[in-house]
């Protein structure tokens, strides 16, 4: 399934969301700034479309990895998720829905140009991209879940190369496994990085009928930065308000 909104009707930006990215704790925004930060936001809105595409998988839980532990494998594709937080998540789920999502390389673009001559802008813009991504894949996240619940199935949340102990190598094999590459114009460095950098991938599990906790939101416990996270200096996740 390929998600492909035209120019001026991809999801809204969410501006607090935007705000988290910025750093902001509660500090007195002047007018003048905040019409900076709500212009860029509508700009990015009324310009940019996003792309992407999803797949869904039948799911291998009896799959071992080069270690001989346990590991997700997806049935057709060459992805294999290594780790006990990618395994439990998956684990007890019949399918992995599989998706990328990036706002192309006109952000890139913009970015770049930006940052060599005018930094506050290049940092609004940054932020304001960061929130939009994010409101793509929660858009794509919907859809899927929608289309899954219609089959009587319910879905956890999403989960990226990256979070816990799951590697970023996995970007690669979900590259190819989507044909991102082609479809949405998606690339993988040899860091396992994406490119264009506002970028994402993630999987998620569906559940025949209901799943316990299910609608869960992730534990800051997993991520690689518990403990020296500005968000929670700042009492906010990257995800949600605390």
């Amino acid at each position: 399934m390929l998600y492909r909104p035209a120019p001026g009707e991809g999801p809204t930006i969410d501006r607090a969301e935007m705000l988290r990215y910025l750093g902001y704790a509660g500090q007195s925004i002047d007018d003048a700034l905040a019409e900076r930060i709500e212009s860029t936001a509508a700009e990015l809105e009324r310009t940019l479309a996003p792309r992407g595409v999803r797949r869904v998988f039948p799911i291998d839980a009896t799959a071992r990895d080069g270690d001989g532990m346990p590991c997700i494998h997806l049935v057709g594709s060459t992805v294999e998720l290594d780790g006990a937080d990618i395994f439990r998540h998956l684990k007890d789920a019949r399918l992995c829905v599989v998706l990328a999502c990036t706002l192309g390389m006109e952000s890139e673009r913009r970015l770049r140009a930006l940052a060599g001559q005018r930094p506050l802008d290049a940092t609004l813009l940054d932020a304001a991209a960061s929130a939009a991504i994010e409101a793509a894949v929660r858009a794509m996240e919907r859809e899927a879940t929608r289309d899954a619940a219609a089959c009587g199935m319910s879905a956890n949340w999403r989960f990226s190369p990256g979070y816990g102990d799951c590697p970023l190598s996995a970007q690669g094999p979900i590259m190819a496994a989507l044909n991102a590459g082609r479809l949405i114009g998606l690339t993988v460095t040899d860091d396992d990085l994406l490119l264009p950098s506002k970028s994402v991938t993630a999987v998620f599990g569906l559940f025949d009928g209901e799943v316990h906790a299910a609608n869960d939101r992730p534990s800051c416990s997993i991520c690689r930065l518990h403990g020296a996270c500005p968000f929670r200096e700042r009492d906010t996740t990257c995800y949600s308000a605390l």
